[in-house]
């Protein structure tokens, strides 16, 4: 898509991330059931969970700014995914799969925290207030979804660490 103005880009940045968080939330599933840690993988099913209320958000967002999602060919969240199962399969030690799965789960996050920051700046440069609301809210859940897998990491090798020291 050729971008000719600012609102063009934006539209088409909203659309990204739009389209991102839809792969984004297989992405959580897959994570989830390759951390074959139960706490882990009901973190991530609830943040799998949670992504349709980000859609619905950025939805209204389209709404606010009378434009409709374009089509994006980013192939991002693809490598991601098949980086991530290549190294996976690498990994033998099930404590150590749990955090490869978690740490994985903070790299995706912070380049949606990315995205908001640029997306929020945007929306404030463009009048868009509301739309900057919405897009502060959604920030707001990808900044406590890193403190909560931020937690879960310290948890899961606390946890494992004891284990060791028992052995």
């Amino acid at each position: 898509m050729p971008v000719n103005n600012p609102k063009e880009l934006f539209t088409k940045m909203l659309s990204d991330v739009r389209q991102r968080t839809e792969k984004t939330t297989k992405i959580y599933q897959e994570l989830g059931e390759a951390a074959q840690d139960p706490n882990i993988k009901e973190a991530l099913q609830s943040r799998a969970f949670l992504q349709d209320k980000i859609l619905k958000s950025l939805d209204r967002c389209f709404e606010l700014i009378g434009e409709k999602p374009v089509a994006i060919s980013g192939r991002m969240e693809d490598v991601f995914v098949e980086d991530f199962r290549r190294e996976l399969a690498e990994i033998k030690a099930p404590a150590a799969k749990a955090i490869f799965v978690l740490v994985k789960a903070n790299h995706l996050i912070h380049l949606r925290i990315a995205e908001y920051v640029a997306l929020i700046a945007m929306a404030d440069v463009t009048g868009h207030l509301g739309v900057g609301v919405l897009l502060e809210s959604c920030l707001a859940d990808k900044l406590a979804f890193v403190e909560r897998t931020r937690r879960l990491i310290r948890h899961t090798i606390e946890i494992k660490h004891d284990i060791r020291l028992a052995a």
